[in-house]
């Protein structure tokens, strides 16, 4: 699991930076309708970012890093991939999601995650010129996927995501597989200390994806743990502002002016 359901993310907000933030229900392309959040910001860079969750789905968590990218800018939706088999739209620690999460299919989170794409193209949206995709853990993997995906971003940023594939879930698409599919640019954000992600691992997929010349930004934090982009864990606070800032660098570099 990446977040408890006290995590939030480590950014200090910015007052006004922000529209507003609401609730609302996408439809994928094969009719779901899945909950969704959507930030917009105040001032719009062309920018839009799908936010994609790790195992918790839709998590407050989530919906705070929304906003928190609305308030720089960044025109935000984050997502939730479990309408098609859970029962409760509760995401807190009563929804038993690692029993859900098997449930899922790569046709059927794709849908969700175009669905955000879509949102974010339109007029509701913010009409983004620009999209990205963010993910955390189960989403990182597939954040990196997006790049292969055929809908057209401006560029992919995984937090700890599993480059070489879900090791509880070997059947799901590995990232690496798919890097000389890749047509935009990667960032990728790993703790030093994530056992799950060992150096080699890192190593492989950066690899990958200097074989298939796709531009991208890797960076490792000595000793973070997995999951170590979070307001509780302190001792990592600078770790995490570093993180924020490579990541709207990112952003900016790569956003149609």
């Amino acid at each position: 699991m990446c977040v408890d359901n006290d995590s939030r993310p480590p950014i200090t907000p910015i007052a006004g930076g922000a529209a507003g933030g609401k609730d609302l229900t996408l439809t994928a392309s094969d009719g779901t309708r899945l909950m969704a959040y959507a930030a917009r910001a105040a001032r719009p860079t062309g920018a839009g970012m799908v936010v994609i969750p790790d195992v918790r789905g839709l998590h407050i968590y989530y919906k705070e890093l929304a906003d928190r990218f609305a308030e720089v800018g960044v025109d935000a939706v984050a997502i939730d991939f479990f309408a098609r088999t859970a029962t409760t739209q509760d995401r807190s620690d009563k929804f038993d999601f690692m029993s859900e999460v098997p449930k899922t299919t790569p046709q059927g989170l794709q849908a969700d995650i175009a669905a955000g794409a879509a949102y974010l193209r339109g007029k509701d949206g913010g009409q983004v010129r620009s999209l990205f995709s963010v993910g955390f853990c189960f989403g990182g993997a597939l954040a990196y996927l997006q790049a292969a995906s055929g809908l057209g971003y401006a560029g992919v940023i995984g937090f700890y995501g599993w480059p070489l594939g879900l090791k509880r879930w070997p059947d799901r698409p590995r990232p690496i597989d798919a890097a000389a599919r890749y047509t935009c640019p990667v960032q990728s954000i790993f703790g030093g200390a994530d056992e799950g992600i060992p150096p080699d691992a890192v190593s492989e997929f950066d690899g990958a994806l200097k074989k298939a010349n796709v531009k991208h930004d890797m960076k490792v934090y000595p000793g973070a743990p997995h999951s170590f982009f979070d307001r509780k864990f302190t001792e990592f606070a600078e770790a995490s502002a570093d993180a924020w800032t490579r990541v709207q660098a990112f952003v900016g570099q790569n956003t149609k002016k």
